[in-house]
């Protein structure tokens, strides 16, 4: 494996399992990523490298701003995207970006079934059910992101 999947791996972890628990991602996971794909890049192919890290990281940035400001989107899944568009370089957002916009969609029906069912459960068995409080509302994105951006890193 190599270097750009390791620290994809370890981020994408950090970022799922504190997505999962507390529906944030702190700022130093993808402050890290960034960090590391900047570097990993600039090592392995010089300012091209650092340049296609730099670039990635402002698309990655930008793709998903624009579901943040429709309100989609928590910033933390705005900044990892950035933080993975470094690690992926600007010649693998895009299927980076389309691979997560498919998990993420596939991950957001499982959660959306469950949740069906579980207030059909609550209810005893009638439509409807108590309403979900803020936290049952999102999903956790994370969890996409770093799928998404590990599969485009395959060859």
């Amino acid at each position: 494996m190599t270097a750009l999947t390791w620290v994809s791996l370890a981020v994408g972890l950090s970022a799922s399992v504190e997505d999962l628990a507390r529906r944030r991602v702190s700022n130093w996971i993808p402050l890290t990523a960034a960090a590391a794909g900047v570097g990993i890049h600039f090592y392995a192919n010089g300012w091209k490298g650092a340049l296609s890290a730099a670039l990635g990281l402002v698309a990655g940035f930008l793709v998903f701003l624009v579901f943040y400001l429709l309100g989609g989107m928590g910033g933390g899944d705005v900044k990892l995207m950035a933080g993975f568009g470094a690690i992926v370089g600007i010649e693998r957002l895009l299927p980076a970006a389309l691979w997560t916009a498919g998990i993420g969609g596939i991950i957001a029906c499982a959660v959306l079934a469950a949740r069906a069912c579980k207030r059909w459960r609550r209810a005893g068995g009638k439509a409807g059910g108590p309403a979900e409080t803020e936290r049952e509302k999102s999903i956790p994105y994370a969890p996409a992101i770093a799928m998404g951006a590990l599969l485009s890193l395959v060859p």
